[in-house]
């Protein structure tokens, strides 16, 4: 995981690592977890990069470009998140199905 964020991440940053199967959604991956936090400052718009816990999904998410929901070119999610941390480097994202094994560690 990347920078930290203010809000949930700190119930996340906790279980790390985390890991799962991952569903894409447009430009986004995301796979269930265990760690269940209360959201704090949910959105729908994130920037490139977010890396964001959707409570209602109970998963995290990672975001790099355009979802079904979005209105452009910018990241946005189906329901509310909360960013809990960035992500630098998206590029090799676009190359990823669905179904790819996801681990997210502090570096």
């Amino acid at each position: 995981m990347g920078r930290r964020e203010p809000g949930d991440a700190g119930g996340h940053q906790e279980a790390l690592p985390l890991a799962g199967d991952a569903t894409r959604w447009g430009d986004e991956l995301y796979f269930r977890t265990s760690v269940d936090v209360d959201p704090e400052s949910s959105r729908l718009e994130v920037a490139t990069g977010a890396l964001a816990y959707w409570a209602q999904g109970n998963a995290l998410c990672l975001f790099w470009g355009p979802t079904p929901a979005s209105d452009g070119d910018a990241p946005k999610a189906a329901g509310p998140v909360n960013v809990v941390a960035r992500v630098r480097d998206v590029d090799a994202l676009d190359s990823v199905d669905g179904g790819a094994q996801v681990r997210v560690e502090e570096t």
